[in-house]
């Protein structure tokens, strides 16, 4: 007698892997975020901006050419009022404000976003740093920062914008590692809050080191903090990039809208009345600050709905 033999039973469908549930729960985070993002209105409307100043900078080449910063070859005079040909008029050397305003703008965010990475970067590790491991390492490294913090920042930028090369990653430079105190010590205070959490404790009962702990647990729950704090720092970068370059301590090579504003007290536009020469790239300065720190409000109100940020 022949035994039949039984079929095997069809496989069900597989189960998702634990890095397709992870990038679920990312996409489903995300989407949390932006439905609640979208609630804000002052929030909407910088967003809106910033996206109309990047488009803009981005598309910079296509716009006005790259020849928009000859001098030899400027298609104007010297300071002509705003007209049809100029819309907002001209500089010393005849060159249309409107292209150097529109290129200017590849710089002055390039900076900002660059810096405020920077600083945000050197804040995250040392937050962290200090409130993980504690003890009279994180009090020496506090007491540093504590330094730093009490310094005018702007000072210690042009310190260090004097003794470097000119050159935007001078500037960067002097932002970013003169602008971090404020970082360490929020992400300081967060990372103490989550270490107090029992799954911490769990992790180390289960054999996780410093850096799995650091990395794994702490970083993912500040990371909402940091990401507030950068576009909260980007606008100050942009105001303090424009300042160094209208005290000349930019690259006189490059536009950017603070060096316009160096060039337009060089030629007198204060003194002379040549209103045209200045407001452009100080309308654009605070139109840029005024566009990130709506943005980050937004972003601090929706991952922390206890500040009560109005919509």
């Amino acid at each position: 007698m022949t035994l039949e033999k039984t079929p095997p039973a069809s496989a069900g469908p597989s189960s998702p892997s634990a890095s397709s549930l992870a990038w679920a729960r990312r996409r489903g985070s995300v989407a949390r975020f932006w439905k609640e993002y979208r609630t804000h209105r002052a929030g909407l409307l910088g967003l809106a901006g910033l996206a109309f100043i990047a488009l803009i900078a981005l598309f910079a080449p296509l716009l006005v050419g790259g020849d928009v910063q000859s001098v030899t070859n400027a298609p104007g005079t010297a300071l002509e009022k705003p007209s049809g040909e100029f819309p907002l008029g001209t500089d010393q050397f005849g060159r249309s404000l409107l292209g150097l305003l529109i290129w200017g703008a590849r710089i002055s965010l390039t900076v900002g976003l660059l810096a405020a990475a920077l600083s945000v970067a050197i804040g995250t590790l040392v937050g962290v740093i200090a409130g993980h491991y504690g003890g009279w390492f994180a009090t020496v490294i506090m007491r540093i920062t504590d330094w730093f913090l009490v310094m005018p920042t702007l000072v210690l930028a042009i310190v260090l914008a004097t003794v470097m090369s000119r050159s935007i990653w001078t500037v960067i430079l002097a932002i970013g590692v003169t602008s971090w105190p404020t970082t360490a010590r929020l992400v300081r205070a967060q990372t103490i809050a989550v270490e107090s959490r029992p799954y911490i404790e769990r992790a180390r009962a289960l054999g996780g080191g410093h850096g799995h702990i650091m990395s794994r647990h702490v970083l993912p729950n500040v990371m909402p903090l940091v990401l507030a704090q950068t576009t909260l720092g980007i606008s100050s970068a942009i105001l303090t990039e424009a300042t160094l370059a209208f005290l000349g301590l930019g690259d006189p090579l490059i536009i950017s809208w603070g060096g316009m504003l160096q060039d337009a007290r060089e030629a007198g536009a204060v003194s002379s009345g040549h209103w045209w020469y200045l407001a452009p790239p100080g309308i654009a300065i605070a139109f840029v600050a005024l566009a990130f720190t709506l943005c980050g409000r937004a972003i601090e109100a929706v991952l922390n709905p206890k500040l009560g940020v109005a919509r």
